[in-house]
């Protein structure tokens, strides 16, 4: 009990220091001890990994889950060390309600049978979704909460403790520099007179007191000098780590990315396997309202006579042979053609197909019979027929 009472003492004496010398540096009144130039920018990198991985952690958490009320329940059950429950994605929860309401409305009806293939696809959506959200948060997120949660700590720890060993440092110092303006004063300016001996045996009692506290005080400097160094090499290794962080969290951002790409490149084949789906039922709207048949206004007979026959072999259901032969005698009808943007790259399966390149202006039109999937393109004096999915038809 008895020790224990003298290390809360002296704990205390401790605190007291460091307080009063903290005070003093804040008024002016202490003398600082200032870091080295490159020390001091390893301090504010550290800072600025600290904060910037913060906010990229918390948006990244936003980002794969949008509801707060999800993202608070899921921080409660990491803290409490339990097993996140399973939760259904929006895309699950609306396939559910769509195929709910096809079962109800009748599957066998054109809103049915849509309904319940755009479930299939938002449930496959859905599903593609939870794995992004799973990988990124793997590879991801727990790296980053790592630094934070490991790295960052140790590093704040040891930095709390150099601030400490500094403030004993400048301690020492300023005591030792009292000491030594003490000594001197009773040195150069004894006071004793001649007839009275007995000021001169207490002055020099007095020196020979503040020649010793010189000696205390050098040496307490010296040794927490020696703390502070070591302190501070400790400290520089560890701030020194953070290039090894930024190169694990480059790779884990590099990782993230293929994830995204992978969950974006598999939504998007889904949507296009949907709208191929939909575009092969019957009253199905694809994105295109040319009339079915051409303008009966028409005039020129040569139109009239080449349109006729030739919208089944363009559309796939005539000879493969006379495919590239019937799109050159087919003439654009008098109305109905339209200017399309191509999204995508498209190379010509076939003579029949006209190759694309993204960001071109073609021409547009379609003919009785046709794949709503397809269209007639023009380019110049070069025509074929084009999938709707790679254009975007602006007028």
């Amino acid at each position: 009990m008895d020790f224990n009472m003298k290390k809360l003492a002296s704990d205390a004496g401790i605190f007291f220091t460091r307080a009063v010398q903290f005070t003093e540096e804040k008024f002016g009144q202490a003398e600082k001890t200032e870091l080295d130039a490159n020390f001091e920018n390893l301090l504010a990198r550290a800072d600025s990994t600290k904060n910037w991985t913060e906010k990229i952690l918390r948006q990244t958490e936003v980002l794969l889950q949008p509801n707060p009320s999800a993202r608070v329940e899921e921080f409660l059950y990491e803290k409490l060390d339990r097993k996140v429950p399973s939760r259904v994605t929006n895309g699950e929860l609306l396939a559910q309600y769509m195929a709910e309401a096809a079962s109800e409305l009748g599957p066998t009806t054109p809103y049915g049978k849509t309904l319940v293939k755009v479930a299939e696809a938002e449930k496959r959506l859905g599903a593609a979704e939870r794995d992004f959200i799973h990988t990124a948060s793997i590879n991801f997120l727990t790296p980053l909460r790592n630094f934070l949660e490991g790295d960052w700590k140790t590093i704040s720890k040891e930095r709390r403790l150099l601030q400490n060993r500094r403030l004993d440092l400048d301690a020492c110092k300023a005591r030792l520099k009292k000491a030594k303006a003490a000594e001197a004063k009773a040195t150069t300016v004894p006071d004793f007179q001649e007839t009275r001996p007995r000021n001169y045996i207490l002055s020099a009692s007095a020196s020979a007191l503040w020649n010793d506290e010189v000696d205390k005080a050098e040496q307490e400097l010296r040794v927490a000098q020696t703390e502070f160094d070591r302190q501070a090499e400790v400290t520089r290794l560890l701030l020194e780590g953070i290039s090894s962080t930024h190169v694990n969290h480059l790779r884990c951002l590099h990782e993230f990315v293929e994830s995204q790409t992978t969950y974006y490149a598999q939504c998007y084949r889904h949507m296009l396997d949907l709208q191929k789906q939909l575009g092969r039922f019957p009253g199905t709207f694809v994105g295109t309202t040319e009339p079915a048949s051409p303008p009966l206004s028409s005039t020129s007979p040569t139109t009239t006579a080449a349109t006729m026959p030739v919208g089944p072999s363009v559309a796939g259901l005539g000879p493969p042979g006379e495919a590239a032969l019937c799109l050159e005698e087919v003439a654009p009808p008098a109305s109905g053609t339209r200017k399309a943007r191509v999204l995508y790259d498209y190379e010509a399966a076939d003579s029949s197909e006209l190759a694309l390149l993204a960001d071109e202006l073609i021409t547009v039109y379609s003919l009785p019979g046709m794949d709503p999937d397809w269209l007639i393109g023009e380019r110049g004096n070069k025509k074929g027929k084009v999938p709707v999915t790679y254009l975007e038809l602006l007028s």
